[in-house]
């Protein structure tokens, strides 16, 4: 399936300007080829391609609504690291492995404080089209632990942290649940008071095994759990 995204209105499609340009000058598609267009909120335009100068669109032949998403849904609060190409990779297998959250969190050790959050979305949007997902996620910018606490439900919301000495419950033993959270620290992981402001909120901690990983690492290995449950 060629699959480009844009905008889906009823039964007017227009593909997405970037789109554009690269079924044209990158790919070098030819006319009346098949084509799918999805909005990234469910909808799936089908049809055939029509170039007209360095214009391409769709003639439509079907238009799918209400798609199906994955039943769980998995956010994942994760702090940038100082190389943003550990955080890129994390996007790119996250969102092809079904994540439907991804939020940037700043902590007391997070080093990055700026972030590209539209390329970040870009690459989100790639990673949906290649593993042909309808959906896509939502990308949230850097945001304060503080300020994240106040929009979770503690209930279904995990802390993955490597302090050995602070209680912790094995992944193994986490419920699966249709709404889940996940909390993943900067490198040099988050201080003990951040993770005892979190159990003060409810927030439960857990250990994702005897290694001690990368934070990339640690966000890819909580979305492969996720999907593997799904």
């Amino acid at each position: 399936m060629k699959l480009f995204y844009g905008e889906i209105d009823g039964n007017k499609v227009l593909i997405n300007e970037e789109e554009q340009q690269h079924i044209v000058k990158v790919l070098r598609m030819k006319n009346s080829e098949e084509i799918h267009v999805t909005d990234g909120k469910g909808k799936l335009a089908s049809g055939i391609l029509v170039i007209e100068g360095k214009k391409a669109n769709i003639e439509v032949s079907e238009i799918k609504t209400h798609l199906p998403d994955f039943n769980s849904k998995l956010h994942i609060a994760i702090a940038p690291t100082k190389n943003i190409d550990r955080i890129e990779f994390f996007v790119e297998k996250a969102v092809e492995m079904g994540i439907s959250e991804i939020t940037l969190l700043q902590t007391e050790k997070t080093e990055r404080k700026n972030i590209n959050i539209e390329k970040l979305r870009k690459q989100a949007i790639a990673a949906s089209k290649q593993s042909l997902r309808f959906h896509f996620p939502l990308i949230n910018d850097l945001t304060k632990l503080t300020e994240f606490l106040k929009n979770i439900n503690p209930e279904n919301t995990f802390v993955a942290h490597c302090h050995e000495n602070l209680e912790r419950t094995s992944l193994k033993e986490i419920s699966k649940s249709e709404n889940i959270t996940f909390l993943i620290g900067p490198e040099g992981d988050f201080s003990e008071k951040e993770i005892s402001f979190l159990a003060n909120h409810h927030i439960k901690a857990v250990s994702l095994g005897h290694q001690r990983l990368r934070t990339e690492t640690a966000g890819v290995f909580v979305a492969a759990w996720n999907y593997y449950l799904l």
